[in-house]
């Protein structure tokens, strides 16, 4: 079989534990990446809003100007603080996500941004699907009433390792942006995300081993650390997932970061165990993965 990972990847999640105040939460990232960095991550992720408290009232105040890129340092401050911490780091570093402001557009988005180890920006993901929901007498959420979504399946080749896909928080319940990354020979999903109390306990293991088991991959979900005296209260429990549906590492509910060995003989051991690969039926069903799939918004 054809290996997806071409060399071992040191995977870190940095659960990190966030404020109102953004300087001191970009300067709590660095602490952290730094730290991540110096016990030889290569790959570094960052949660989902890691710049902001996380809430429909916030992402207008926290809103950064990404485009035109490279954008301005007084409009993106998150922007250059993660370009500058990959090259410093030499790491590929994925800020997790930040609120993003369109001008051309007027709307607003969730969006990851990922850097090489030059500091270069090699992918945007906007989150594709947004977090509208209402479960009685526990949760009501709408990121709708001030998000707009992204429009795109996001594939990033890193040269040394392989290719991964982006996503966000809730994309992850879509199993359609999983099985068309790995059809599209990622060894990686990676998923900020800031599940709550209630869907965390629910289905947070859950979704990570199912797309890790669907798909035969590694999944990384990255939350950040629990404040139960904030206004949304973050599930925590940052993980990687193995190829094989198994937790390799998993956070508590502080602020932590848990690491995680990758290999592509994992991979490819859990697929000659079950080789789904080449028991798939398109005679019967359709390969999502061949279908109009959105590589560009």
């Amino acid at each position: 079989m054809t290996g997806l990972l071409k060399k071992p990847l040191k995977l870190a999640l940095v659960q990190l534990a966030t404020g109102p105040d953004k300087s001191a939460n970009l300067t709590r990232a660095r602490s952290r990446v730094l730290e991540a960095a110096e016990k030889g991550a290569s790959l570094i992720v960052l949660p989902e809003c890691f710049n902001s408290p996380y809430g429909c009232q916030y992402f207008p105040k926290y809103a950064e100007v990404l485009l035109p890129s490279p954008p301005l340092k007084e409009n993106a401050p998150s922007f250059h603080a993660l370009s500058d911490l990959a090259k410093e780091t030499k790491t590929y570093l994925l800020g997790g996500s930040i609120p993003e402001y369109e001008i051309s557009s007027h709307k607003f988005f969730n969006t990851s941004l990922m850097f090489n180890p030059k500091g270069e920006l090699i992918a945007t993901h906007r989150k594709v699907h947004l977090f509208d929901i209402d479960i009685p007498g526990k949760i009501t959420f709408k990121e709708s009433e001030i998000l707009s979504p992204g429009n795109k399946v996001s594939l990033v080749d890193l040269p040394e390792y392989g290719r991964i896909a982006l996503a966000i928080c809730y994309d992850i319940r879509f199993p359609e942006l999983a099985t068309i990354a790995a059809r599209k020979h990622c060894f990686l999903l990676l998923y900020p995300g800031a599940f709550n109390l209630t869907t965390g306990a629910l289905h947070w293991s859950l979704q990570a081993r199912a797309r890790a088991m669907d798909n035969q991959v590694y999944v990384g979900l990255c939350s950040p650390a629990r404040d139960m005296e904030a206004s949304y209260n973050a599930w925590g429990h940052s993980m990687v997932v193995d190829p094989n549906a198994m937790v390799v590492c998993e956070a508590g509910e502080s602020e932590e970061i848990v690491y995680a060995d990758l290999t592509d003989d994992t991979i490819q051991q859990t697929r000659k165990g079950i080789p789904l690969q080449t028991q798939r039926r398109f005679d019967v069903y359709p390969d999502v993965s061949e279908g109009r799939v959105k590589y560009e918004e």
